[in-house]
């Protein structure tokens, strides 16, 4: 999606964004019944969206407090930061089930990853397999979530 994609979005393209990132699962009726627009708008409006990439995907948010597990925030830093290694590990990780998110960050570690995993060891054996397996990792600094208290996959629009 290029930044000329952003400045053609209207005041109907971001009402219908805020419809789905709430819900995704609406009917394209009731998307359209709560967008004010006809159904063959609202179709052709989110399609367009999909196309251009502003809709990445849509999924279904599960609730941690029903699936039990164990979140854990982790600071990554590289021996070698050259474009290459830092893409490298950006390979590397964005396979595994584990890492729900994976930022390169600045002024400070490499990366931030959010990783999910069942219970301690499994942390344990995700570290020991995925990072510290890997050549180009200097060290990983953790943090566990104890409470989630906020939680907004959402953009504002």
């Amino acid at each position: 999606m290029s930044e000329h994609t952003l400045t053609r979005l209207d005041s109907t393209d971001r009402r219908l964004l805020g419809l789905l990132q709430t819900d995704s699962s609406l009917t394209n009726q009731e998307l359209a019944r709560q967008a004010h627009v006809s159904p063959a708008t609202c179709l052709r409006r989110v399609r367009r969206l999909v196309e251009v990439g502003v809709i990445e995907r849509q999924v279904a948010i599960l609730s941690p407090d029903v699936l039990p597990g164990l979140t854990a925030i982790l600071e990554v830093t590289l021996d070698v930061q050259s474009a290459e290694a830092l893409a490298a590990f950006e390979d590397h990780v964005a396979p595994v089930t584990a890492v729900q998110q994976c930022y390169r960050v600045s002024t400070g570690p490499d990366f931030v990853l959010v990783v999910f995993v069942p219970d301690m060891a499994a942390y344990h054996d995700f570290v020991h397999a995925t990072l510290t397996a890997a050549a180009n990792v200097r060290n990983v600094r953790s943090f566990f979530a104890v409470k989630r208290s906020k939680f907004a996959p959402t953009l504002p629009v």
